[in-house]
């Protein structure tokens, strides 16, 4: 079967930078449903497009066609007193962001009685390499459709 709109694709995918350090070494299959539902990177999903299972490509994504440049504007602080407990460098945590919109941000560094968080997802302002290889093609289901994303092999998972 190709993909095509409303398939449910399982991939493996390798993901690299433009150093090779090795992001996802691609051992464990992802699937995404195809077709528009901003599941994967467009750039990603228009290699695939057509393509059956057993098909390999490498592809290499600057910063703005996968996970966007840097925003400096995302990098705050925030008093410790204001932390929530349990919540350590790496960790994550919710707050409003300069839109005024719900964004996670990244606790990077506790300073004190500051603490540095960053908005920006890790891999922004990289270069990305993926190394991609299609398991499978299948139909999606209506459910799946209806939901806008693949379900697991024993139905509905989330």
């Amino acid at each position: 079967m190709k993909i095509t709109s409303n398939t449910a694709v399982t991939l493996r995918m390798k993901v690299t930078d433009s150093q090779g350090l090795v992001y996802d070494d691609g051992k464990k299959p992802v699937s995404y449903l195809h077709g528009d539902y901003d599941s994967l990177f467009p750039k990603l999903e228009a290699a695939l497009e057509g393509q059956e299972s057993g098909f390999q490509t490498t592809l290499e994504l600057a910063a703005e066609d996968a996970f966007g440049e840097r925003d400096e504007a995302l990098v705050t602080t925030m008093p410790k007193s204001d932390f929530p407990p349990g919540v350590k460098v790496g960790g994550q945590l919710q707050r409003t962001g300069p839109d005024g919109e719900p964004r996670y941000y990244f606790v990077t560094k506790i300073k004190g009685p500051t603490v540095l968080l960053d908005g920006n997802h890790p891999l922004c302002g990289k270069t990305l390499r993926f190394a991609l290889k299609v398991v499978d093609v299948r139909a999606a289901t209506a459910e799946e459709i209806a939901h806008q994303h693949v379900h697991g092999e024993h139905g509905h998972q989330h």
